[in-house]
């Protein structure tokens, strides 16, 4: 890693100087704010800031962390059943985003959004492997099989290297998809194409992290390099310890300063982390047991999908609440996913039923799996809602989490008007509770308007972009 400029290196020493943690032998435990901890002001507050213009960037103008999220899912979807009726605030939520009934007024459903770069033209079949390369990147990709795979810097990206310096980490990539790089995925697109949705530059892919016990090794255990919290695991595995039980006389001490409300948010916390270590654990005992699904996955991956999502979602949300990063990836499943069901009663693969020809049983397959995604959405942004900030607003609220994929009608393979989903308000700056319709415009434009809100300067251009979001 290069060493930071003096200023970065400057405000990465306030930015961190401003939050606890519990640390013992091998673990390190970053922790929610706490009103206790930090009397009378917040992690990186400035009289008087916006989001946009606080000082490091990604903050609030009550002085709360900013969060940046962005989940994707695979093949697109039925439109029919996607889209709302009505427009603006006087809007009813379709069949496909029952789900998010009760967040009605914490998200925009955003229509006429384009990826125009991930259009057919010259370059023949591969929408899969396009639609997935462009999503974030916003710029076409080269068409290879080979390891000269090329895109551009992706939007998380461009956010991490202006304010990832403020945190633990500058980014998180996750995933519940496989990771490959060459080879041919789709119709001549290498499999990178679809395998990763953070690109740190044109031809640096960020392989996204699809095992649940090294994202919890990387959060909670200590060790400057992978090697020395394997080295830490191995001794907590071997004393038959949890985390927590390295930081228990830590955590006494702590807990003797704070106010009530800090002690319930204190002790909410440690048993959520408790809670996942155990589900990785029984994972990982099962993995040794269960018929081998004829697929590279790794240890500590649940049998069950949903399972496997949430346990993912369930630390995003605490490295969120921690502070840990202000920017992250998610890919539940990579476009062209054909992953099967079955525990949900469509055996079929995804992939398989999105090329449906408007028949109906396929049709009705397809939609089962598309509401099931949404009620994945609806459980993190559930979670994110129930965590509070220092400044009494929910973390839910103090973020903006993107949903979407590159794909918009999985049958036709069109790139246009695609189903994007912006939930939280921004740290206030976002107007949530409404359906907008755009004009055929380019997501770049989205990223742009996200970018502005995380206090990324300048950004006058990014992939297509022809400017910013109007009303959002």
């Amino acid at each position: 890693m290069k060493p930071l400029r003096p200023r970065l290196a400057t405000e990465r020493h306030l930015s961190l100087s401003r939050r606890a943690f519990l640390r013992g032998v091998g673990v390190t435990l970053a922790l929610p704010a706490m009103e206790s901890l930090v009397p009378g002001r917040l992690f990186a507050a400035t009289p008087g800031a916006s989001a946009a213009g606080a000082a490091g960037g990604a903050v609030t103008a009550s002085g709360a962390p900013l969060r940046m999220a962005f989940l994707t899912f695979a093949n697109g979807i039925v439109p029919e059943k996607w889209f709302p009726t009505g427009e603006g605030r006087d809007y009813q939520l379709n069949d496909t985003m029952t789900p998010l009934a009760a967040l009605k007024d914490r998200i925009q459903v955003l229509g006429g959004l384009d990826n125009n770069p991930a259009a057919q033209g010259p370059d023949g079949p591969g929408d899969h492997g396009r639609g997935g390369g462009t999503m974030l990147t916003a710029v076409r990709v080269k068409k290879t099989v080979g390891g000269d795979y090329r895109a551009g810097i992706s939007a998380d990206q461009v956010a991490a290297k202006a304010v990832g310096h403020l945190t633990p980490f500058a980014s998180l990539q996750m995933s519940c998809d496989t990771v490959q790089n060459a080879g041919n995925c789709d119709s001549g697109y290498a499999c990178v194409y679809q395998k990763s949705i953070s690109w740190s530059g044109p031809t640096s892919p960020l392989a996204p992290e699809t095992n649940p016990r090294l994202v919890f090794e990387r959060l909670f255990g200590s060790g400057s390099t992978a090697a020395e919290r394997r080295e830490n695991l191995l001794l907590r595995q071997t004393q038959q310890r949890s985390v927590l039980d390295f930081v228990s006389a830590e955590t006494r001490r702590l807990s003797r300063g704070l106010s009530t409300g800090d002690h319930r948010k204190l002790d909410e916390y440690l048993t959520s982390v408790r809670e996942i270590e155990q589900r990785i654990q029984r994972a990982e005992l099962a993995g040794g047991t269960r018929k081998d699904p004829g697929t590279n996955s790794p240890s500590g991956v649940p049998e069950s999908f949903q399972e496997y999502i949430r346990l993912n979602l369930d630390m995003l949300a605490l490295a969120f609440q921690t502070d840990s990063t202000r920017v992250a990836t998610f890919m539940m499943a990579g476009d062209g996913n054909n992953r099967g069901f079955a525990e949900i009663g469509v055996p079929e693969g995804h992939h398989h039923c999105t090329h449906h020809g408007n028949r109906p049983e396929l049709v009705n397959k397809t939609l089962i799996i598309e509401k099931w995604y949404v009620a994945q959405l609806a459980y993190f942004l559930e979670k994110l809602e129930s965590m509070k900030d220092p400044d009494g607003r929910s973390v839910l609220h103090n973020s903006m989490v993107m949903y979407g994929t590159g794909l918009s009608n999985g049958n036709r393979h069109l790139h246009t008007n695609l189903p994007i989903i912006l939930a939280g308000s921004g740290g206030g700056t976002l107007s949530a509770g409404r359906y907008q319709k755009y004009n055929s415009e380019p997501i770049a434009n989205l990223y742009l308007s996200m970018m502005d809100r995380m206090g990324v300067h300048p950004a006058e251009r990014f992939g297509d972009s022809t400017g910013r979001l109007a009303e959002i």
